[in-house]
């Protein structure tokens, strides 16, 4: 049973940072592309991040490009999602996901997730 259990969200003042988790069970999270996304109170689910599984490399949209990075532990079978200069307007549910899909950065949103998690809180506020 494919598994992505998200965590690290909570409560920051703007300017902190934040090391959000996704840890995979049932699913070799090295073999596939991982996606993060969040989704703001009234407003629609953003595409944040990607790692790709056949180059390696990372996208991120250009709201959080240089402040978010995007990382792979093979040994823990987890990706991370180091968040620093927060501002209130990164405020969001935010969820990994999984096309199941080997594909480079380039087109990691291209194709509907598979495996969703169920998303960890992110909290801006002074």
């Amino acid at each position: 049973q494919v598994q992505l259990v998200e965590s690290g969200g909570g409560l920051v003042q703007p300017g902190g940072s934040l090391r959000l988790s996704c840890a995979a069970s049932g699913l070799p999270l090295d073999y596939y592309t991982i996606n993060w996304f969040r989704q703001a109170p009234g407003k629609e689910r953003e595409g944040v991040s990607c790692i790709s599984s056949t180059d390696g490399n990372t996208y991120y949209a250009d709201s959080v490009k240089g402040r978010f990075t995007i990382s792979r532990d093979n040994a823990k079978n987890t990706v991370y999602l180091q968040m620093n200069s927060l501002k209130p307007e990164d405020t969001a549910v935010y969820y990994c996901a999984t096309a199941l899909r080997r594909v480079a950065s380039a087109a990691c949103f291209y194709y509907g997730m598979q495996y969703w998690g169920k998303g960890t809180l992110v909290t801006v506020s002074s």
